[in-house]
């Protein structure tokens, strides 16, 4: 059985000087989750938000946080994240990050939170293999993580399909980068199940017309692949 098809909406893409419209806005089309790119200038050249702005998205809504944490030493500022979205949602960091990743999620679930573990576009599957059955989510980043508006990386979806054959049922895979209405279909039908979306949502016309689009499609996408199946 699939996992639930999930949109994640990045808010690297939204207007800083209006989050709370913006918010407001994918919260009432439905959204599932709130994606926020945490980037530290070191691990990726650019610098965005900490936990500061992690309590004021909480504080205006009710839709789970996605806290994908793109920085050095994780461990170091997971507590502060943690505390900020009040025990609730999910922190994911890097595989490339850590020397210890049994260490990182052990301090991620012992503050209440669900944990995702990220490889970046070179790193390999077999880098958290060893893991899939400790979190509840593995991200793959199918651009070079630091900014939005990049196009997808192909070779991001045997990453996907092998973490699907390899992962427990109840983990959920996650995509993130240069996600659109054109390739959607390919991305779910190898067996990612949570949907980041940067550009595609808050760079459209009408941002909650594109969450249900992308919704849609990916959704008519798995219905097809299981009739498919079936008449074999």
């Amino acid at each position: 059985m699939r996992n639930k098809i999930k949109i994640s909406a990045s808010i690297l893409s939204a207007n800083p000087m209006r989050f709370e419209e913006e918010i407001k806005r994918i919260e009432a089309a439905g959204i599932d989750l709130i994606h926020i790119d945490v980037m530290d200038g070191h691990f990726v050249p650019n610098i965005t938000m900490g936990p500061f702005i992690v309590k004021g998205i909480k504080s205006i809504t009710k839709v789970p946080l996605d806290i994908h944490l793109m920085i050095e030493h994780p461990e170091r500022y997971i507590d502060a994240f943690a505390e900020a979205a009040e025990g609730s949602g999910i922190i994911t960091f890097h595989i490339e990050t850590v020397k210890n990743p049994k260490e990182i999620i052990a301090q991620i679930k012992n503050k209440g939170m669900n944990v995702g573990i990220s490889l970046n576009p070179d790193t390999p599957v077999e880098m958290v293999e060893n893991f899939v059955d400790q979190v509840d989510m593995v991200l793959v980043m199918s651009v070079n993580p630091g900014f939005s508006g990049q196009k997808f990386i192909p070779k991001a979806l045997p990453k996907i399909a092998r973490l699907r054959d390899i992962a427990p049922d109840k983990m959920d895979v996650q995509i993130d980068g240069g996600v659109t209405p054109d390739n959607i279909s390919e991305i779910v039908k190898e067996g990612a199940n949570i949907i980041v979306a940067a550009s595609a949502i808050f760079k459209a016309k009408d941002p909650c017309n594109a969450i249900k689009t992308l919704r849609y499609i990916a959704e008519q996408a798995i219905e097809k692949d299981a009739d498919n199946l079936v008449n074999i």
